[in-house]
């Protein structure tokens, strides 16, 4: 029986858009997908054009202005989120191998994660807005105030490639909970699960022109999309200068944007921590995904009392993680997403020694393998947070490590950055966990622990890392209008004005 990377890379897989319930025919410009661990072409994608993405938008502004799902209960909209996450687990294992295949994230992490949460994510919004309300005010007298959520209209989708069936089934599940309609665009690197999503989609119950697929390049089809008269809002993560070119082409229309931009998160070890929780957390705080993800702790500060142990020990774990293909269920470090994200690596290496940083791990292409975009994981050894390695977003299985004395001084440290998206605390000391995570200008800082997420709480950044919250609240405020509705419980007097009698 053949793998599907065999029949990926014996017949790539074309993949268009989706407007009106029904997949384009491919046209447009060809763009290779390949696969990150052989250099295979495994799809070939149809962009997008400016008609096309017309298209698709004017498809879901009709779908948003004359369809069922707008004015849809509670109860009809659930049962259609249902089964798309029931349908999403049917098809785990595909979704899981396809996904590592186009992203090169090992497949213990995609089918244990990300497709999970891809599902979870429609179950989670199907719930919660069963339990969403609006609110009502008494306090004018004589008056019944009431403040209503209204869906916004047709949602622009923008998905980034480290994680792009959990994250833009995020945006997906949301807008579509809260009564929208969408248009999606995923990475041009990285389309095929969400692209066989919007395949598995059909036959759960969502209106014709409701959810629509455009693919593409930035310049190209996002930047037609995220410019289109009749979209109402951009919901983006990714980069954050194509954030501020995204924002750019909202501006004119007077309209918001959701953006989860960059990151450069501190991760502080203090000397009273779980040495060992916080050695294993700081490993996967910065490998896992393949170090390509936005909320990295990447900046790693260590008291100096545990320093030299601490690095030590941190470097020989790192050069002991397992590189390999990542559908091995053994692999803890796949390929880099293409040969431009790989050679980040040296180019930041030689940045780094210029500038007084010391290699302790990695730092260049990996010797063991022949194809693919595989490098070694690398740390280096930092004496100035005012680095290029310590404040630029490398995005890439790339750590530094700084020595630190004080509380005041890693606090201090670990604000000096124009991001502010996460941060990672390890400490025995409870009151000093409190103090430093409030004095962390970051949107999530997470205490003794790695990556948690709960869905009902927020989840965005500060400064440069972006604008808008997801989550149960975040996203009710990002993809719903509130209406006040003011309604007099009795009658009042109503000046007479123009009256001559």
């Amino acid at each position: 029986m053949r793998s599907l990377r065999d029949t990926l890379t014996g017949k790539p897989r074309v993949v268009s858009g989706f407007v009106d319930d029904a997949f384009e025919p491919p046209r447009g410009a060809v763009l290779d997908v390949r696969d990150p661990a052989t250099g295979e072409i495994i799809a070939q994608l149809h962009e997008s054009d400016a008609a096309e993405v017309d298209a698709a938008v004017m498809s879901a502004r009709r779908a948003f202005d004359t369809g069922p799902w707008r004015k849809a209960t509670v109860d009809e909209r659930q049962r259609v989120l249902m089964r798309i996450h029931d349908a999403i687990l049917a098809h785990a294992d595909e979704l899981a191998e396809m996904e590592s295949i186009n992203t090169g994230i090992p497949i213990r992490q995609t089918r244990g994660m990300h497709v999970p949460r891809a599902a979870y994510n429609f179950r989670f919004f199907a719930e919660y807005i069963g339990q969403s309300a609006g609110e009502v005010y008494t306090q004018e007298p004589g008056y019944l105030t009431m403040v209503l959520r209204e869906p916004l209209g047709v949602c622009a989708l923008i998905g980034p490639w480290n994680v792009p069936l959990g994250l833009t089934s995020m945006k997906l599940a949301s807008a579509l909970a809260f009564g929208n309609s969408c248009v999606v665009k995923p990475s041009e690197l990285t389309p095929l699960t969400v692209a066989r999503l919007f395949e598995i989609m059909q036959g759960c119950g969502l209106p014709p022109g409701q959810v629509n697929l455009v693919n593409g390049r930035g310049h190209v089809t996002g930047a037609a999309l995220s410019g289109h008269p009749q979209i109402d809002m951009v919901s983006f993560t990714g980069g954050t200068e194509t954030g501020a070119a995204i924002l750019g082409a909202l501006a004119g229309g007077i309209k918001g944007g959701a953006m989860e931009l960059g990151g450069k998160s501190a991760n502080i070890i203090f000397d009273d921590c779980d040495f060992d929780r916080a050695l294993d957390g700081a490993l996967m705080g910065v490998y896992a995904n393949n170090g390509q993800m936005c909320l990295a702790g990447a900046r790693i500060f260590v008291q100096r009392g545990i320093a030299e142990r601490f690095i030590d020990a941190f470097t020989a774990r790192t050069c002991a993680i397992r590189v390999g293909d990542p559908l091995d269920p053994q692999t803890e470090l796949g390929p880099m997403i293409n040969a431009a994200q790989s050679e980040r690596i040296a180019h930041y290496v030689a940045v780094g020694q210029e500038e007084g940083a010391r290699l302790l791990a990695g730092g260049k292409p990996h010797p063991g393998f022949d194809a693919g975009n595989f490098v070694e994981p690398t740390a280096m050894l930092v004496n100035d947070n005012a680095a290029r390695l310590c404040q630029e977003e490398i995005f890439a299985p790339f750590a530094t490590l700084q020595v630190f004395d004080s509380e005041e001084e890693v606090v201090a440290l670990a604000n000096d950055s124009r991001f502010g998206l996460a941060g990672y605390i390890w400490t025995g000391n409870l009151g000093r966990a409190h103090r430093v995570a409030g004095a962390m200008r970051t949107g999530t800082v997470w205490i003794n622990t790695p990556m948690v997420r709960d869905l009902r709480s927020a989840f965005g950044g500060y400064r440069e890392s972006g604008l808008g919250r997801e989550g149960g609240r975040g996203c009710e405020a990002m993809y719903t209008e509130q209406k006040t509705v003011i309604l007099p419980l009795e009658e009042r007097p109503i000046p007479a004005l123009g009256r001559l009698s």
